[in-house]
């Protein structure tokens, strides 16, 4: 294979730009386009590259190449960022990932990590697939009334504009789905119509039948425009649409049904979170606890799910302690009760910081889709990071 794949390197250490050199001489398919000291010097290369790897050292000062990364990445959204550094801690690899970095590379750099890490890289760049890095999350209770759709929505809106990632929204309540009703949205085509043609779609085309809220980088697909349309849409179109999506999303939020199918499994199966949606009563406790056990049988890791408590208020007659002690589950998150704001941002059609961004909830929100993204990070480093020093 022809060397048609640039690196950018950025490092002060002359010795360690030498040894990442050496390394990446043994890799087809990349060539050393330019290496430099800092990495101001970078940005206009970066800027014209297209598809390039820029490998960058973060050991000296961390908030100064946080800040460098998401410049290169502003510049050109196509660069395939690697950091490195002689330090590695759970907050310096969620904030150079959060930043626009792809994967994080320890020093002193072993040089079986290092190409590894750099074949994959180089799979990811050339493949149309970019599976591993989409994150599905789903929001899923047996239970209607309790504000699940609300918590998809906002929890859509807020890592679109957060990560400015491509985020595809889901409506699988298929057939009293409100996603669209919540974001105010006319769709002209809707679940049934792109699980029909789903095989013929590439990703520009699967773009082109979804809708976008606003001018954001979030797409939704509602549930069918015609309710008896539902019942004739499969487990197996799911999966097919959420593997066709992973190839082109960095974040999929599926707004699940409270029906217990194959069409619901199979989404779950594919999640690599559930967000548990509960309020503090005791009906919605007991549904909590029927899913943690459809869970369990099911087989998910208890680190998939996440229970999430809605309508929170701090003198709920029943203790956070007790929720926990019957459901057998920590409590992730709390989301507070905001009434009048809430459905102001419903009757409206827009998410909640629309209506106040400085009310509590439109904080909370803004806040929780950070814990989502960091614990996304968190779960990808457990995977991908098992050097005694690192995470």
């Amino acid at each position: 294979m022809d060397k048609n794949l640039n690196v950018l390197l950025v490092d002060r250490d002359e010795n360690s730009r030498s040894i990442v050199k050496a390394y990446l001489s043994e890799l087809e398919g990349v060539g050393i386009a330019a290496e430099f000291s800092d990495s101001e010097s970078v940005f206009n290369l970066a800027a014209e590259s297209g598809k390039c790897i820029v490998l960058i050292d973060t050991s000296e000062n961390l908030d100064k190449a946080v800040n460098e990364i998401k410049t290169i990445k502003s510049l050109n959204k196509d660069a395939f960022i690697i950091a490195m550094s002689n330090r590695s801690s759970a907050d310096i690899v969620i904030k150079v990932m959060r930043a626009g970095a792809k994967e994080f590379i320890l020093k002193p750099i072993i040089k079986t990590e290092f190409l590894e890490i750099l074949n994959n890289t180089i799979t990811d760049i050339n493949s149309e697939e970019n599976k591993d890095s989409c994150k599905i999350i789903s929001t899923f209770s047996n239970k209607g009334g309790i504000g699940k759709t609300s918590i998809a929505v906002n929890l859509a809106v807020e890592l679109a504009q957060m990560t400015k990632e491509k985020v595809a929204l889901i409506d699988l309540n298929l057939q009293l789905g409100d996603v669209a009703t919540f974001l105010d949205l006319t769709p002209p085509f809707a679940m049934d119509y792109i699980a029909d043609n789903i095989n013929n779609l590439d990703g520009e085309e699967l773009l082109k039948t979804m809708t976008r809220y606003k001018n954001t980088s979030l797409y939704v697909i509602a549930d069918p425009l015609n309710i008896d349309k539902s019942k004739d849409i499969t487990a197996e179109q799911i999966e097919n649409i959420l593997a066709a999506l992973k190839k082109t999303f960095s974040y999929i939020v599926i707004d699940i049904g409270t029906n217990i199918d194959s069409k619901t499994i199979k989404a779950l199966d594919f999640s690599d979170l559930i967000l548990l949606i509960a309020i503090v009563n005791l009906p919605a406790i007991r549904s909590t606890q029927r899913c943690m056990e459809l869970f369990d049988k099911l087989g998910y890791n208890a680190d998939k799910i996440k229970l999430v408590l809605n309508r929170y208020m701090g003198n709920e007659d029943i203790k956070t302690a007790d929720i926990e002690e019957v459901v057998k589950q920590k409590v992730y998150w709390k989301i507070p009760n905001n009434y009048l704001i809430m459905m102001s941002a419903i009757n409206k059609g827009v998410p909640v910081n629309e209506i106040n961004p400085d009310s509590n909830v439109a904080l909370n929100y803004k806040d929780f889709a950070s814990k989502i993204s960091d614990c996304l990070i968190t779960q990808k480093l457990s995977k991908n990071y098992n050097r005694e020093t690192r995470i």
